[in-house]
């Protein structure tokens, strides 16, 4: 018999309740709206950047560091907002490393829509935190990723341990 896996929360997203709609850039718009950071999951902000919960997070805690600059790559960046970006890089697995404890994390970038980024206009850095039993028959078999914590209390968690 195939196991089964419920998940109700999903049936508003399925039904197209609750959405988000951007007018433009969906990263620019988050970034210009300060005031609705926690309804965005948008868990902390720099000079030049801000970080924010993947909605749809490879694992729990997946984070993007996301530039306010409007730009498809990195190399579109001023070095100041390159540095700032690491800077959020190294303060996101602090916070990471506090709340969740992983065992590794993946840092990386999708640049271009041939490469899988799902906004390829807005370059953005993913990390994602790892565990050594993170990838298992779930994921193997049934093509399935298990976030064992909600958004919500995700985001209540990583920034009250921000840096």
């Amino acid at each position: 018999m195939d196991p089964i896996l419920y998940t109700p929360w999903r049936m508003a997203y399925l039904r197209g309740e609750n959405r988000q709609e951007y007018d433009g850039c969906l990263f620019c718009v988050k970034g210009q709206h300060p005031e609705r950071d926690a309804a965005e999951f948008v868990i902390a902000r720099s000079t030049h950047v801000y970080v924010t919960l993947n909605r749809y997070p490879y694992n729990n805690g997946h984070l993007m560091i996301v530039p306010y600059a409007h730009g498809p790559s990195p190399e579109s960046l001023e070095p100041e907002a390159l540095a700032d970006l690491m800077q959020m890089v190294n303060r996101a697995l602090a916070a990471l490393r506090a709340v969740y404890r992983p065992d590794a994390f993946n840092l990386g970038a999708n640049i271009g829509a041939g490469s899988g980024a799902g906004i390829p206009d807005h370059f953005h850095m993913h990390v994602v935190p790892r565990w050594s039993a993170d990838t298992n028959f779930m994921t193997v078999v049934g093509g399935t990723r298990v976030v064992p914590d909600t958004l919500e209390s995700t985001y209540e968690q990583l920034r009250a341990a921000w840096p």
